[in-house]
């Protein structure tokens, strides 16, 4: 399996136009021959593009310009044979995900695997609870599904609402206290918490239930405690709190690990590795492809 280097040398020795690109098709079409399947890789530089304060670029995230690029790889790609989904990305807006995932439904149907090279996180997560499979690696990791409203964790605001009310039921002068902290938030600030958890909550359940839980005996009550192990705000430690492998199995999703075959693991890093070369040396910031050279791209 060639490493980071030997990919970037790999690149780097490559003639013509777009090395990058070129180095990319190659490796996935190798993993598209190799699974059989159709192949598209949906990938973001968040780790490796900044903006000058350290901040991650808003274009790195899942957005509703992504259904552009997904338009654009899906076409002509033969949807007879099922969708595998390479997914790398910080996540992103939820009813952006919304759209994604049901427009790949109406395209292949619900036979979707979701591969996480590295990190499926927040919305990203969301979009692997839609897959009938997940596949990761021992260092692979999912993240919470806790919503976030106008930059603050919508779950964190309604703790915060929760604990508020059960403090100044105890001590009734905590009211004053209380007041000062919910007045920085803007009107109806609360409630648009309250309804994107919900809705974040239902979208996941529906997907896990529909698809990946689908033949269970009891997939709606399999499908709620997952859910309620990803919304689990007391639990993790942060909105990029890391879900290995084992976590993902323990809290019941559907995952199987790369490392069960070895000759898998090679063409998926050898794929992962041309990607995150191609963000360290071009302006990309975004890139969805499928393995016939069907491409679309954002750059900064």
């Amino acid at each position: 399996m060639p490493t980071w280097n030997e990919i970037d040398n790999e690149i780097e020795a490559t003639q013509g136009e777009q090395p990058c690109g070129v180095v990319r098709r190659k490796y996935l079409e190798r993993l598209q021959d190799r699974l059989g399947r159709s192949v598209i890789a949906y990938y973001s530089g968040f780790l490796q593009s900044r903006q000058p304060n350290g901040t991650m670029h808003p274009e790195a995230a899942i957005s509703d310009l992504d259904m552009n690029g997904l338009m654009a790889v899906v076409h002509g790609v033969n949807r007879e044979r099922g969708l595998d989904l390479i997914v790398h990305t910080p996540g992103g807006g939820i009813e952006a995900t919304r759209g994604f995932v049901e427009y790949l439904y109406k395209m292949f149907g619900r036979d979707i695997r979701v591969i996480v090279p590295h990190m499926a996180m927040s919305s990203g997560t969301m979009i692997a609870c839609a897959a009938r499979e997940i596949i990761m690696g021992k260092h692979s990791c999912l993240g919470p599904t806790d919503p976030q409203v106008r930059g603050h964790p919508a779950m964190g605001v309604l703790a915060e609402v929760d604990r508020a009310i059960e403090e100044i039921k105890q001590e009734p002068l905590k009211q004053l206290v209380w007041s000062a902290v919910f007045a920085k938030y803007p009107p109806a600030f609360i409630l648009d918490c309250e309804r994107s958890v919900e809705g974040t909550r239902q979208m996941v359940s529906s997907w896990l239930r529909n698809n990946m839980f689908k033949g269970d005996t009891d997939p709606g009550a399999r499908a709620q405690q997952v859910v309620g192990q990803l919304m689990n705000y007391k639990e993790t430690t942060e909105h990029a709190h890391h879900f290995l492998i084992d976590k993902c199995r323990e809290i019941g999703l559907a995952v199987s690990a790369i490392e069960d075959d070895q000759n898998l693991q090679e063409d998926l890093l050898s794929v992962h590795h041309s990607y995150i070369a191609s963000f360290a040396r071009t302006r990309a910031i975004k890139i969805i492809e499928n393995a016939s050279g069907g491409n679309w791209s954002v750059s900064v």
